[in-house]
């Protein structure tokens, strides 16, 4: 039983680690875009406001490894 709990949880902290890194490689290919762009631009804009969800969902994964890695 025990045995299944760590595969478990080791499951699971590969899996946020994996989105996390995920999710950081979509905010560099966001800010490479951004940065050739004219910042007074609609797509810039548009852009702009998918980072910042984007870093939210980053914090968020991050956390939940983090108070996972904790309780486990």
């Amino acid at each position: 039983m025990e045995s299944e709990y760590i595969n478990r949880k080791e499951q699971l902290t590969t899996y946020l680690l994996l989105h996390a890194q995920s999710l950081n490689q979509d905010l560099d290919m966001i800010s490479n875009r951004m940065e050739l762009l004219d910042p007074a631009s609609k797509e810039f804009a548009e852009l702009d406001i998918e980072y910042n969800f984007t870093s939210g969902q980053e914090s968020a994964t991050m956390h939940i490894l983090q108070y996972v890695e904790e309780i486990m």
